[in-house]
């Protein structure tokens, strides 16, 4: 877990969920998103998210991420290297536009 790498601990429980001393998924999820928002917080800094993940059976969470880190979400449903170019190229000019 992400804890660990701050030189904490994780505490079972702490997470009603938890299971053989390992954190649910949920604790998870909402952990990076914490992490996401200390990031967004900080000056000058800019998250771009490309998902490649299938819309269909998508999970969602890279929307939350971008969202919780007030950064860019882009949905590329078939990702080769021209798409994300494309994507990435178009974010970095909107960046030095604004």
């Amino acid at each position: 877990p992400l804890c660990t790498s701050v030189g904490e601990e994780f505490d079972p429980d702490a997470d009603e969920d938890s299971k053989d001393g390992k954190p649910s998924r949920n604790y998870l999820k909402e952990e990076v998103l914490a992490c996401a928002k200390q990031l967004g917080a900080l000056p000058g800094f800019n998250l771009l998210c490309i998902d490649t993940e299938n819309k269909f059976i998508s999970t969602g969470i890279a929307k939350e991420i971008a969202n919780a880190a007030c950064g860019n979400y882009h949905q590329i449903s078939k990702a080769d290297g021209n798409a994300i170019a494309s994507v990435t190229q178009s974010a970095l000019n909107e960046l030095k536009s604004s």
